[in-house]
């Protein structure tokens, strides 16, 4: 078998908000952007890996969404609960010098975890926790 990572999604609630979070402050490429208003659909990536990529998507416009699953959503995202991904870089402490002078949510700097990695995470525009792993 032989599988890939194509596309994840993240949910966002400002378009330009988070297209200059991970255009500006992670360092992706806008690949696509497609929708009007807050009802945009916007696909990026890291330069180096064209094949994989983040949809960032409205969050409850699936039309099986009921109101009260709507609000749920909302709240989740507000706390930062609902979505979320992990990212890696060989230089975290780089990484997170030049992604923190962006203003970015700063929820932990470089850390060693008791469970064997360094890491460190940032919040972005609409709430999705983004962990960045030290990898070698």
């Amino acid at each position: 078998m032989d599988i890939t990572i194509h596309t994840t999604v993240l949910p966002h609630t400002d378009p330009e908000a988070s297209v200059a979070f991970f255009r500006d402050a992670l360092g992706f490429e806008v690949r696509q952007d497609v929708g009007q208003g807050t009802m945009r659909w916007i696909t990026v990536g890291p330069p180096n890996q064209p094949e994989t990529s983040i949809l960032l998507a409205p969050p409850a416009a699936d039309p099986g969404v009921t109101d009260d699953e709507r609000r749920t959503i909302s709240e989740m995202m507000a706390k930062g609960t609902y979505g979320w991904i992990l990212l890696a870089t060989r230089d975290l402490n780089g990484t997170f010098e030049k992604v923190q002078a962006t203003d970015a949510e700063v929820v932990q700097e470089p850390t060693d975890q008791p469970y064997g990695v360094r890491d460190c995470a940032f919040r972005d525009p609409a709430g999705n926790m983004i962990r960045i792993q030290e990898v070698s």
